[in-house]
């Protein structure tokens, strides 16, 4: 897949998740466009992964570019950044998730900030 259709498939799947759940996370997306299995998630979430980017398909380019992607998307459809603290699940105590191979703390605040859709003002409740 070539940038130009990443770029697309990108914005079509914020979109999408927009449509369905009113906010766009990295995770969801990357979900969302098969780059990583529920399974694996699922073994990172646990713990038993040391980082999520050892188990997502494709490499390091790739995902940079699909990042800028969304938060250039994020901006113009006007979503909210949260910041959202991914915790380990399991017995035992609660640890934060690392995404990335480096640890960079700018890289890991943007794969765990979701993108929230603003309420409609002219729209009543």
């Amino acid at each position: 897949m070539n940038r130009q259709e990443l770029q697309k498939k990108v914005r079509h799947t914020v979109q999408q998740l927009i449509w369905e759940k009113g906010y766009a996370s990295p995770l969801d997306l990357f979900l969302k466009m098969e780059k990583v299995s529920p399974k694996l998630v699922e073994e990172w979430r646990l713990g038993r992964v040391p980082y999520l980017e050892r188990v997502l398909h494709g490499n390091l380019g790739q995902f940079s570019f699909i990042m800028k992607e969304f938060r250039k998307t994020a901006r113009e459809i006007n979503l909210k950044e949260s910041y959202t603290a991914y915790m380990s699940w399991g017995k035992g105590s609660k640890r934060p998730l690392r995404f990335s191979k480096s640890g960079n703390d700018q890289v890991e605040r943007h794969y765990s900030t979701h993108y929230v859709k603003l309420p409609n003002p002219e729209q009543p409740n």
